[in-house]
């Protein structure tokens, strides 16, 4: 299927890994240019060999916002407009409430709300101008279905769905669709991390009886992009094998 993408371009936060990595080949492959960033130079290195298509990487840490601000800047400045935004980043530490301490809160709020927060306002009014764009943030089921022994991630997810169901309604007019993925669990480093030999039990818990798959989920994210997309917008869409109980 031919996404109506070739020739835009991409800036993929935390793309060298994972699911953000996932999403910039697929986007690439659909002829988009594209731009990741990442903390490791040799781990950025080796993404980009994976990515191909002439992708090009710079080395930022977007877990705050002055490091997401930072991010978008250099993507504008070696693409020279941004047309799609990929909002991804780790996630922060595990823990429930007994054991967090109230300063964890604020550094997961600066990764994973804040720094989304001030993406969008580096790339909005751009895609107002050209009155095109598209922004997917990679966030997590757990906005719907809070994981135990991830409070932060589980409060800082939820606040940034709310700020973007809220800009997808102001920026529509524009021509511009906001949506966020919400992952189940796929095989990632994080994932390896939480669960590690447990990574069978999890699998046997999952309806689809699967881990999901990093460059299947880069797809559906492409596809949130693409053209024939641009009716779809506040959407929270969740690729979790099942995993998700609820009716909404």
């Amino acid at each position: 299927m031919d996404l109506g993408i070739q020739g835009r371009t991409a800036a993929i936060a935390a793309g060298t890994a994972g699911l953000g990595l996932g999403t910039a080949k697929a986007l690439a492959a659909e002829g988009v240019r594209v731009v990741v960033c990442g903390r490791d130079e040799q781990r950025l290195h080796d993404a980009l060999v994976e990515i191909g298509h002439g992708a090009r990487g710079v080395q930022c840490d977007v877990s705050t916002a002055d490091g997401a601000r930072e991010f978008m800047r250099d993507a504008l400045t070696e693409l020279g407009q941004i047309d799609i935004l990929i909002a991804n980043g780790g996630g922060p530490p595990p823990g429930g409430f007994a054991h967090t301490e109230f300063e964890a809160y604020n550094e997961a709020l600066q990764k994973n709300l804040l720094s989304v927060v001030a993406m969008c306002q580096e790339v909005i009014p751009g895609m107002q101008e050209r009155k095109w764009g598209r922004i997917v943030a990679i966030t997590s089921v757990a906005v719907r279905q809070p994981i135990d022994n991830l409070i932060l991630s589980n409060t800082a997810r939820a606040g940034v769905t709310g700020f973007l169901k809220t800009l997808a309604r102001e920026v529509a007019k524009d021509g511009i669709t906001v949506n966020t993925v919400q992952p189940g669990t796929h095989e990632t480093d994080r994932i390896t991390q939480l669960y590690g030999a447990h990574l069978g039990d999890v699998a046997r818990s999952i309806p689809a009886g699967i881990i999901g798959d990093a460059d299947d989920f880069g797809k559906i994210a492409a596809f949130l992009c693409s053209d024939a997309a641009k009716f779809m917008t506040g959407v929270q869409l969740h690729v979790d094998g099942g995993a998700y109980g609820g009716l909404l």
